[in-house]
């Protein structure tokens, strides 16, 4: 009932302010003279501006052996530049209110900055600063060096975590998508400042990065002040580079022991890159197996008719060059198998039947009318821009969404599902108190 709600709601959006929406999803961009690529949206209900940056200096760019360095140098921004300390830097955020954030992924660093119009000329000068001319402290690099091990050590001790991070290492064996982006406890005790400074000045450039700005601000008069702080930001190296290898590997069943009363289980194989031509078909198929929540095939064969499992999803996650497939579920140890078998048998199922046309109706619709809910702040806007551009979607690719989902027809899931969906080659992670689940080696 709750989902029907939400899809009425997200029509009656759609249906009442399309050329707002419009507005909303159509960025201005260009391209700096600096290489950097600029997005902006303007938004001028209240005196408030997002900025989302995207920068390829992600976790895949770590050096053999210093995995991890990427997400530890994206950490130290904020940690001290050549005119502030790290003190300085939080004093001045708290003094306009504003908020700057850094993080890391596989393939991306970013930093979020979020703040009031009339402080923009101070928030891009602090922006800039630890951009450009960070220094990575030595007491601070010891510092975020405990703070990232700490977190490693608490990872290896989330059975969910733990089952995540052997179903990516077996899938993607000797491939940076196949390791934490934290690193390892052993690399990041390891790695030195000159290694961080000498990865900043390598990966850290305009041409490398995307920006998008969201808020009280026109296109020309951000373009004008981004010209102004980043004026001694010096392009870097041609930002291309070959696509990085990831290998799939092989079918596998991995047992890993833990005195628990639950099992934590994912059960996968390599999916697609984003820019495949099958994905709108693959979204679609997904949402009716797993993907869609208490209204999909695993939850009501797992949980409502066996009641195995408070939880179990699947997941085509994709990105820029590779994705995944995963199904991933908490039982009794005594029910693992049985939660297993039932979630290979829906994964057949679909491969084999056309799914039905009100299965098909539902999930179309909800994918398209919950599509504009996405982007209910700017922050999320921003990200959304970035994200568009990183994934090279065009900036039509608002638009063009809705009609990718519903021209999929029956006969396009089942294609997806037989051609994306491999049962031979699934991997399987339980971690679970192994004597309890029954579970055949």
């Amino acid at each position: 009932m709750k989902k029907l709600i939400l899809v009425f709601l997200s029509w009656t959006l759609l249906a009442s302010a399309p050329p707002v929406l419009e507005a909303r999803l159509t960025p201005k961009r260009s391209v700096l003279e600096n290489g950097m690529v600029l997005l902006t949206s303007e938004e001028r209900a209240l005196p408030m501006i997002t900025l989302n940056l995207l920068i390829k200096a992600g976790s895949r760019y770590d050096p053999q052996g210093r995995e991890g360095l990427a997400n530890l140098a994206a950490r130290l921004l904020t940690y001290g530049t050549r005119s502030r300390t790290a003190l300085q830097i939080s004093e001045e955020l708290d003094f306009i209110g504003a908020g700057l954030s850094t993080g890391c992924s596989e393939d991306l660093a970013t930093v979020s900055l979020t703040l009031l119009k009339k402080d923009l000329d101070a928030g891009l000068n602090l922006l800039a600063d630890v951009l450009t001319a960070s220094v990575f402290p030595p007491e601070e690099i010891d510092r975020q060096k405990k703070s990232v091990i700490a977190s490693i050590r608490a990872r290896d001790e989330e059975p969910g975590a733990i089952a995540q991070t052997k179903f990516l290492e077996a899938l993607f064996p000797g491939s940076p998508y196949g390791r934490p982006v934290e690193g390892t406890e052993g690399a990041v005790e390891r790695m030195e400042r000159a290694e961080l400074v000498e990865f900043h000045g390598r990966f850290y450039r305009p041409n490398r990065a995307i920006l998008a700005v969201v808020g009280d601000v026109s296109h020309q008069e951000i373009t004008e002040r981004l010209a102004k702080v980043f004026q001694s930001w010096d392009r870097g190296g041609a930002a291309e580079e070959p696509v990085p290898s990831a290998s799939p590997g092989p079918a596998n069943s991995i047992r890993i022991q833990k005195n628990l009363t639950q099992a934590n289980i994912i059960i996968g194989h390599e999916g697609v890159p984003r820019s495949h031509p099958d994905y709108y078909a693959i979204q679609v198929m997904d949402y009716i197996l797993g993907g869609g929540g208490f209204s999909s095939r695993l939850m009501d064969s797992v949980r409502n008719e066996r009641g195995l499992a408070y939880s179990v999803y699947s997941m085509f996650d994709a990105g820029k060059y590779v994705g995944t497939f995963q199904v991933t579920m908490q039982t009794k140890n005594e029910s693992a198998d049985e939660a297993i078998r039932i979630a290979i048998e829906e994964i057949r199922r679909i491969r084999e039947q056309r799914v039905g046309e009100e299965e098909l109706q539902a999930a179309k619709d909800y994918l398209i009318g919950s599509f504009p809910l996405r982007f209910d702040t700017n922050r999320r806007l921003a990200g959304f821009f970035a994200q568009v551009e990183f994934f090279e979607l065009g900036l039509d690719y608002p638009d063009r969404y809705p009609e990718m989902i519903r021209k999929v027809s029956r006969e396009d899931v089942l294609s997806a599902a037989k051609r994306y969906l491999q049962p031979e080659k699934l991997i399987v992670v339980v971690v679970a108190n192994q004597e309890k689940t029954g579970i055949k080696k």
